[in-house]
């Protein structure tokens, strides 16, 4: 198998820690090139909460996750990413467009030149992977209309939310509409949206039982940061 070029587009900073590290980490094990870009070319860095556990030291990333972070951080082009309005789509195999909540996601969630970009994918039928807020992404540019997905669920978003909101205010909303209701407005119908199980056991590199994932045609999509395993090896099966 030839190996390929996946694109990544990050934020400069709060972008999720396992729903980065652990696609470039299972990629670039099976011999895969990820290219990170950002708004100007910084290098970008994760949502520090994340790292150090969000409410007394718990429901950041796990252990794996961290560790694979903190390999990222050396990785050559995670240090040196490209600028988006360099990215040329026809120069990669795919798109994974990852999610992150906090409050500097904002800088790639709302960017239109780079849901241009992400149209320009689209168009070419080259795969696109979003998971979480990624999939505001895909949705704002547009190309979801006709497409299932699932996403960030309404039910976990809140869930997060009233559970930290007496310490840390709004920080799991990003906006003031649920990711679940934003992108079913961009749907054709309401059955094109797939929520996925209740639970919150995340899947793990050896057990994908809690993990979901949603696929159609060139487009995946997953829910969390527990569905990332899956999600990037669903991810490299269509490479």
């Amino acid at each position: 198998m030839a190996n390929k070029r996946v694109l990544c587009p990050l934020p400069d900073r709060d972008f999720d820690t396992t729903e980065v590290a652990v696609p470039w980490r299972l990629l670039t094990r099976a011999g895969h090139e990820v290219v990170f870009a950002t708004e100007r070319g910084a290098t970008a860095a994760c949502d520090p909460l994340l790292l150090r556990g969000v409410l007394f030291g718990q429901l950041g990333a796990d252990p794996e996750p961290r560790a694979f972070y903190r390999e990222l951080e050396a990785d050559a082009a995670f240090r040196a990413p490209i600028a988006w309005d360099t990215i040329v789509p026809s120069d990669h195999d795919a798109l994974l467009l990852p999610g992150g909540h906090a409050q500097g996601m904002k800088q790639y969630l709302a960017s239109a030149p780079l849901q241009a970009k992400v149209r320009d994918f689209a168009a070419s039928g080259r795969p696109i992977a979003a998971i979480c807020h990624g999939v505001l992404v895909a949705a704002r540019a547009g190309i979801l209309r006709d497409r299932t997905t699932t996403c960030l669920p309404k039910w976990m978003e809140w869930s997060a939310y009233a559970i930290t909101a007496w310490k840390l205010g709004g920080y799991y909303r990003t906006y003031p509409a649920y990711v679940e209701d934003e992108v079913k407005s961009t749907l054709a119908s309401p059955g094109q949206f797939v929520r996925g199980p209740l639970g919150l056991t995340r899947g793990t590199a050896d057990d994908d039982r809690h993990a979901f994932v949603v696929e159609d045609g060139a487009y995946l999509s997953a829910r969390w940061p527990g569905d990332a395993y899956l999600f990037a090896k669903r991810l490299l099966a269509r490479l």
